[in-house]
């Protein structure tokens, strides 16, 4: 009688630790964190990306990787170089549900044609239109491109209603020099290019404002980090020649990265060793994930710029009408 007493007392004891294992919910799935855009947001610059069987150049050095790997986000990188609205909103936002937490949206510069307008002005004054380029993209920025803006932001808000939003917009890219060999951008030039950036920013600016978006200004994060500045983390012109005016790995790590995951996550994430560590872990799954997407992914192309050549047929028919004595020009350009 007193031994199945204590028996008793005894399961009941043991019930009492175990039924609590049994009932603990399964481990919390991590946040998703969904990353749409253009090449500034792909990582094209850091030169190292992932397999996926696309030319989107996404990398783990870039900041949508950085802070996944950081916060511990399940991380659909969608980000693509060459994106435009139109391919984000045909290609990038199917990725986004009502279970989104997270989005970066970094997209605009493609759509104004700023590739073209790179190459445009990296020409010699005699035989390009820089202003002219430069005015085009300007007045598109400004009368053209908000709608598109505010119709994306409306599609993303419509798929992840829940989700904390980002807009990410763009350095300036010049210091006012050109320390570069074969590309003459003059100091007006980079002034009127860099003015043109913080355009776009402010309409990016005010068409995440009035969807209730957060932005991320990474302007003063680059000040000083520019083309030909002393500590650069931005390229400039590049081999491969598509590295060309992106951000390196130092940029994403020191500029994007604390300009971005305060906004996205709400608190600043340090890119340390172990970050980069982590992130760079992730390429063989992210990968994987973005291979079901290649094929759309392969109709955005990539927007490349390209580098001056002095050498066709239009460039010495240019200089002859300028009266430059083109071989000489070149010898002292290579000197």
């Amino acid at each position: 009688m007193i031994r199945t007493s204590r028996l008793a007392v005894l399961g009941a004891a043991l019930a009492g630790l175990v039924t609590p294992l049994l009932v603990q919910p399964a481990q919390a799935a991590a946040p998703s964190y969904v990353a749409l855009g253009d090449s500034y947001a792909s990582g094209t610059g850091t030169r190292s990306y992932i397999a996926d069987g696309t030319s989107c150049q996404r990398s783990t050095a870039a900041y949508p990787s950085l802070i996944a790997a950081a916060r511990g986000y399940a991380l659909n990188f969608r980000a693509c170089s060459g994106a435009t609205v139109a391919d984000v909103t045909n290609t990038q936002l199917s990725a986004l549900t009502s279970a989104t937490s997270y989005v970066s949206i970094s997209v605009g510069g493609n759509d104004a044609g700023f590739a073209d307008v790179l190459t445009e002005c990296a020409q010699p004054g005699w035989m390009s239109n820089c202003d002219g380029a430069i005015n085009t993209a300007q007045s598109f920025i400004n009368s053209t491109l908000p709608t598109r803006l505010s119709t994306l932001y409306s599609g993303i808000r419509s798929r992840a209603p829940y989700a904390k939003v980002v807009v990410v917009g763009y350095p300036r890219i010049f210091m006012g020099e050109d320390c570069n060999a074969f590309t003459w951008f003059s100091p007006a030039e980079e002034s009127r290019l860099n003015q043109t950036a913080d355009l776009l920013n402010s309409r990016l600016a005010s068409a995440a404002s009035a969807a209730g978006f957060s932005f991320a200004n990474p302007t003063s994060r680059f000040i000083g980090h520019a083309v030909c500045d002393a500590d650069e983390w931005i390229n400039g012109l590049s081999n491969p020649i598509s590295e060309s005016y992106h951000p390196k790995a130092t940029g994403h790590a020191g500029g994007y990265t604390p300009t971005v995951s305060p906004l996205l996550t709400g608190a600043a994430v340090a890119v340390t060793s172990q970050v980069v560590a982590d992130s760079a872990a992730s390429a063989g799954s992210q990968a994987a994930l973005q291979q079901q997407y290649a094929d759309a992914d392969r109709t955005i192309e990539p927007e490349v710029f390209t580098a001056p050549d002095l050498t066709t047929p239009a460039a010495r028919k240019a200089a002859r009408r300028a009266g430059v004595d083109i071989e000489r020009f070149l010898e002292k350009s290579g000197s």
